[in-house]
């Protein structure tokens, strides 16, 4: 991978040990990818440039976003802060199939003991419940469906309704054929509704309580997940069935995961991979800051 290199005993081309530089985690939640920067002393600067370039996937590591990993101050009511932004540089309120990431990365580092914990987003504190090993719950917080609304893909227009999960989705639960959907090209919506942007959502119904999706993430572009977009879509589709409750599973080009609604809060749970550890060559983080 162009300007990183491997962290426990690696050389490069001439022998000598790799160049000092920024360490990173490499890791996925249903194919959903980021770069991880753990640190520790919460001293680390992180421009937009920099999320670009190392997210490039022929430039850079690849991934949809990157996360800095960092202890929050004292007296706060989490113990660490989940810094995202998405790959165009961009702050993120939240990630849900990050945040399993985050946790994982947290819990298999050693940072943390296997269990539950609380960390801090920019969508508020978020809780996690992370075993030793499998699956990880995310705590997303409540959820809020809003005014009806559509997305236009192409010459489609599609009915959707607006939903809040700490961060904006158009949901849109529709019996097209999701393969047919061209997400290549950002679908349009109403900006006067959706000033910040906006995460869209392509769904069908596959059975009782079971959803197929794709999603185009603002700042990103279609991506093989989204764990906030499982949540609006999951709440989406109960409206639809005129239930405000309920555990749906979702299905979506990276995989599946499980989320429940219930009338104060909701949960997603699902896979968090963590792929390679590495470090950022220092001249490369330095040229893209």
């Amino acid at each position: 991978m162009t300007g990183a290199s491997a962290s426990s005993g690696a050389r490069t081309s001439t022998g000598a040990p790799p160049a000092a530089g920024v360490p990173f985690v490499k890791g996925h939640g249903t194919e959903n990818d980021f770069v991880l920067l753990p640190d520790p002393d919460g001293t680390l600067q992180v421009t937009a440039g920099q999320v670009r370039a190392v997210c490039d996937r022929h430039a850079g590591l690849g991934a949809d976003g990157i996360i800095r990993v960092a202890p929050v101050q004292p007296g706060s009511d989490a113990a660490f802060v989940m810094d995202y932004r998405n790959a165009d540089g961009s702050f993120a309120q939240m990630c849900g199939n990050g945040a399993r990431v985050f946790a994982r990365f947290l819990v298999d580092s050693g940072w943390v003991s296997p269990g539950g914990l609380r960390f801090s987003t920019r969508g508020g504190v978020r809780t996690a419940d992370v075993p030793a090993v499998g699956d990880v719950t995310i705590g997303m917080g409540p959820v809020t469906i809003g005014r009806p609304s559509t997305a236009r893909i192409g010459e489609r227009e599609i009915a959707g309704v607006s939903v809040d999960v700490g961060n904006p989705h158009l949901a849109c639960l529709t019996d097209i054929d999701l393969a047919s959907v061209d997400l290549s090209v950002p679908p349009r919506y109403d900006e006067l509704g959706f000033p910040e942007g906006v995460n869209i959502e392509i769904i069908t119904s596959t059975g009782p309580d079971q959803i197929r999706m794709r999603v185009h993430e603002r700042g990103v572009g279609e991506t093989r997940s989204c764990g906030t977009g499982t949540v609006a879509a999951a709440a989406a589709y109960l409206q639809a069935n005129e239930r405000s409750t309920g555990t749906v599973s979702v299905s979506v080009p990276g995989g599946a995961v499980t989320v429940t609604i219930t009338d104060e809060d909701s949960t997603l749970t699902g896979p968090a991979v963590l792929v390679a550890f590495g470090t950022i060559d220092d001249a490369f983080w330095q040229r893209h800051r």
